[in-house]
């Protein structure tokens, strides 16, 4: 089976555990005061700035994700049909991205409802995305109710009731607790590591839609044991995004590269939230939890050999 196949396999594994095991609700106060960025305009704003006594219809996504791309036109059809009585938002997820072709994709699809960047991720953390495209409903007080990998009858009979007035049932939580972050970053809050910021499709499934990321993520990942065998003054850790990945793709991944430093799946990107790494690949050394400098090209070896050296 190809990789893409595979993709598209766990995706739907996604949905379908969806129904059993619904992710991280945060509370409606917290969720609301999660500072995003407008589009282009690159200004502060939170979910609080949307009229209150509206449910709310948050999708996100990224001009790389191709299933995203392809949901573009029903998004904008129901916020046609329905963006009077719901708040719609199309919530970027700020990896690997360019502003060019986000606006590229609003000017494709004639997108009219507002355009977010969640330039810290964590209301993507918040939310519990495992994948893009990503669609949440809340009501009117706030509450999920609703979120969902599709773009089907379901989420327009859902989004037509919230219009309605109806409320809908609240989703039950499977949030991720402050206690299991903090022990997920307490590692590398003392002493000095090199952390690698990667993901398993980085290489791969961005070939066709990012192929010079595509390339760059390969070659980093192809010279990252040379590179670590060099750098011997601190620990290294691998860390690879936690959207569409399990543990068999992340063995695939050690496998294909022979991996010499450990590599973990972030979950719910805590890490990735924590450190803001909104690039990949990401080169940081860390020192008592401070970065001392962060590598985003890997052309040149030995230019990486000396920035980490001189990052005191």
């Amino acid at each position: 089976m190809s990789k893409f196949a595979c993709l598209l396999v766990f995706s739907w594994l996604l949905i379908f555990c969806q129904g059993f095991i619904q992710p991280a609700i945060a509370a409606s106060a917290d969720l609301k005061l999660i500072e995003l960025e407008t589009f282009p305009a690159a200004s502060a704003i939170n979910l609080s700035t949307l009229a209150a006594d509206k449910p709310l219809y948050i999708k996100l996504w990224a001009t790389w994700c191709q299933p995203c791309i392809e949901q573009m036109p029903h998004f904008q059809a129901l916020y046609q049909a329905y963006g009077d009585k719901v708040n719609f938002v199309a919530v970027n997820i700020d990896i690997n991205e360019k502003a060019e072709e986000i606006a590229a994709v609003i000017q494709r699809f004639g997108l009219t409802m507002p355009v977010w960047l969640d330039t810290s991720g964590q209301l993507a953390g918040t939310l519990g995305l495992v994948g893009t495209p990503y669609s949440v409903l809340l009501n009117s007080a706030g509450q999920q109710v609703y979120s969902s990998h599709e773009s089907d009858k379901a989420l327009d009979g859902l989004v037509q009731r919230l219009a309605q007035g109806q409320q809908l049932p609240v989703a039950s939580s499977d949030n991720i607790s402050s206690a299991e972050q903090q022990r997920f970053t307490a590692p590398y809050l003392q002493g000095e590591h090199y952390l690698f910021f990667t993901a398993t499709w980085c290489d791969w499934y961005l070939a066709e839609s990012r192929p010079a990321m595509a390339a760059h993520c390969k070659t980093a990942q192809q010279g990252l044991n040379a590179l670590a065998a060099k750098a011997t003054d601190a620990g290294w850790m691998g860390i690879v995004n936690h959207l569409w990945t399990d543990d068999s793709a992340l063995a695939e991944f050690n496998a294909q590269y022979k991996m010499a430093i450990p590599f973990n799946i972030d979950s719910q990107g805590v890490l990735f939230q924590h450190f803001n790494v909104r690039n990949i690949p990401a080169l940081l050394k860390v020192k008592d939890g401070m970065v001392l400098t962060e590598i985003s090209d890997f052309t040149d070896p030995a230019a990486v050999l000396q920035q980490l050296k001189q990052a005191k």
